[in-house]
């Protein structure tokens, strides 16, 4: 694997997972089985955390040589889709799971547990050129919502605003609808994007454009996008999206990132969270831009 610097880790770790989706595609779990002695183990759901995995993955499987573990994205729902129907170990959630989930769950045997392995800022990002270097949970509502469409409103690049957002089945989707728009209902022109990297290309080029991603994404573009400080009302001050003012709570768009199993996790499952949840996996979430717990 080529080498990289810690700013860019987020996007060098996209081609790793990718590779453990097409190893999983290519050999299918059946033929992985053949292998005596192989434990093998699938992890599938959100595009937040999917770099983050592959990473943890790597490192697994370099301890545990006996192990295998795959991963892929897709979205969180498509990640609890797959651990209601059994067709993933662990499911990988930047949301929690839904009451209807919960239900469905329920329905299909399966008793859904959820452990927290890691924090997470949602950081605001909008194209280099544009002045604007803070902005108001407020402000946010409005733009998403499409209350408000032309920049000049906010003392930003004159013209149209561009929002882009993740696709429905994405948590993040989920969780900004939820803590910024107030459950309202996204704006009818906003663009809808497959993937956060497909967001920071599209930030990266439209000077008008705006859009919400990962903070680990977020520290792995900043030499290609902006990043604004985010207000929580009018009275408070804006706040930089960093590892000390997400576990403070002090910035407003934060959360925990959740993996799933279907009943306490065990077996080869239950080892890889496990080591997730240890020093060693802690180190690789700061690695990523993440939040560790501690």
């Amino acid at each position: 694997m080529t080498p990289t610097n810690a700013t860019n880790k987020p996007f060098a770790r996209l081609a790793t997972a990718a590779a453990l989706a097409v190893f999983l595609t290519l050999g299918s779990r059946a033929a992985l089985a053949e292998k005596a002695g192989k434990s093998n183990v699938t992890v599938k759901g959100s595009d937040t955390l999917v770099q983050l995995s592959a990473h943890w993955a790597e490192e697994f499987m370099k301890k545990y040589p006996d192990a295998s573990v795959a991963v892929t994205g897709g979205g969180s729902g498509i990640g609890i889709s797959a651990l209601l129907n059994g067709t993933t170990d662990i499911c990988n959630a930047s949301r929690d799971i839904k009451p209807e989930e919960k239900k469905k769950a329920a329905e299909n045997g399966i008793t859904p547990i959820e452990t927290n392995v890691a924090l997470d800022g949602i950081a605001i990002v909008v194209n280099k050129d544009n002045p604007l270097t803070e902005i108001s949970l407020e402000q946010l509502k409005q733009i998403f919502t499409g209350e408000a469409t032309e920049w000049d409103q906010f003392g930003g690049p004159k013209g149209k605003i561009i929002v882009l957002t993740r696709e429905t089945s994405s948590g993040t989707y989920v969780f900004f609808q939820e803590l910024v728009l107030g459950k309202k209902d996204y704006a009818t022109s906003v663009r809808m994007m497959p993937t956060t990297s497909a967001i920071i290309e599209a930030v990266a080029t439209d000077k008008t454009a705006i859009g919400y991603v990962g903070l680990g994404y977020a520290a792995g573009a900043k030499d290609r996008v902006k990043v604004l400080k985010v207000r929580k009302d009018a009275n408070t001050p804006a706040i930089e999206a960093t590892e000390e003012t997400v576990r403070s709570s002090q910035y407003p768009i934060a959360r925990p990132l959740h993996c799933y199993t279907n009943g306490k996790p065990n077996g080869a499952a239950g080892k890889f969270i496990e080591f997730c949840l240890s020093p060693e996996g802690q180190t690789i979430v700061r690695e990523e831009g993440f939040v560790p717990l501690k």
